[in-house]
């Protein structure tokens, strides 16, 4: 698979910054919405890369996770406000899970502990979060957001997890989980039972299921963050694409991480739209821009055009 980067996609209104965009998602027609650390959290984008509206000024803590509804909808994942908010995509507040003044206890498995994102069965629409940053948990609500079961617990055994950091499901309604720091995707069926797992991954960070016809997945990985392997190529810093039965069939990105169109430093969140484009959100500014002296934005969104 060969894809060259859209160097230059999504022009900002002058003056405006992402910060950091963290989570891109595809609605219909297109339309790319980017959610982001800077000023104006929600972007929406149109197709070509101009920009379309903005919102959520002073709403979040601290951005995450995006996903969108079959019905247009934005499920908004804010790991320091611990909860997940459904929007409509003017804006409009639908639906809170979780409570904001309220985070469970560090790894008690209760929901939520810095929960990172948000997956929706395209049978059910029972909505799955990982959770994330302060558990090692998934849990399981249905549509209206009532809590169903969760599973998992901190550990390297399977069904076990390191972090959680993504999920997404398939056509079929399987869930794959993005398990960061144990270096693998895991697989699940509705009820939680451990099916599999797609290893040779690099600290799995972004995760998209393609449910069109060859069913792809795409897999955003951070690099190392250990100075002990710091100069050794080839681990993370890219995107790797796998076939639905964990079959590696490409990879975008380089030996290292970068700064070059196609490079990546963090990548953290990847959607395709309806034409098998690409779209990798990264958090650049916490990787690395913000530890430069003195700190600098560093370019955190890429479109690739798929060849």
């Amino acid at each position: 698979m060969n894809y060259r980067p859209a160097v230059g996609w999504g022009r900002l209104p002058e003056g405006w910054s992402f910060v950091e965009a963290t989570s891109v998602a595809v609605a219909a027609k297109d339309d790319v919405w980017v959610f982001n650390r800077g000023p104006h959290p929600v972007i929406q984008f149109d197709r070509e890369g101009n920009f379309r509206r903005a919102w959520g000024e002073g709403v979040f803590r601290r951005p995450h996770g995006v996903t969108i509804g079959p019905d247009g909808t934005l499920w908004l994942t804010d790991d320091l406000h611990h909860t997940i908010r459904q929007f409509t995509p003017e804006g409009k507040l639908l639906l809170t899970v979780g409570d904001p003044d309220k985070p469970a206890t560090l790894q008690g498995g209760k929901p939520f502990n810095r929960p990172t994102h948000v997956a929706l069965c395209p049978k059910t629409g029972d909505i799955y979060i990982s959770d994330g940053y302060g558990n090692s948990r998934v849990h399981k609500y249905d549509p209206k957001g009532r809590h169903l079961f969760s599973w998992g617990e901190p550990g390297t055994d399977p069904g076990c997890f390191n972090l959680p950091h993504n999920l997404a499901t398939d056509s079929e309604g399987l869930v794959y989980v993005a398990d960061r720091e144990n270096h693998r995707v895991q697989i699940f069926d509705p009820k939680g039972h451990y099916l599999g797992q797609w290893n040779n991954l690099h600290r799995p960070c972004g995760l998209f299921a393609d449910r069109r016809a060859g069913g792809l997945f795409y897999i955003g990985e951070l690099p190392t963050h250990l100075p002990v392997n710091k100069a050794v190529p080839n681990l993370g810093a890219r995107v790797s694409i796998l076939s639905v039965k964990g079959e590696l069939v490409g990879r975008i990105g380089g030996p290292f991480s970068g700064e070059k169109p196609g490079e990546f430093v963090a990548p953290h969140g990847c959607t395709v739209d309806s034409r098998g484009d690409l779209y990798v959100a990264e958090v650049s500014w916490t990787a690395q821009g913000s530890k430069e002296s003195p700190p600098r934005e560093i370019r955190s969104l890429q479109k690739f055009e798929r060849l």
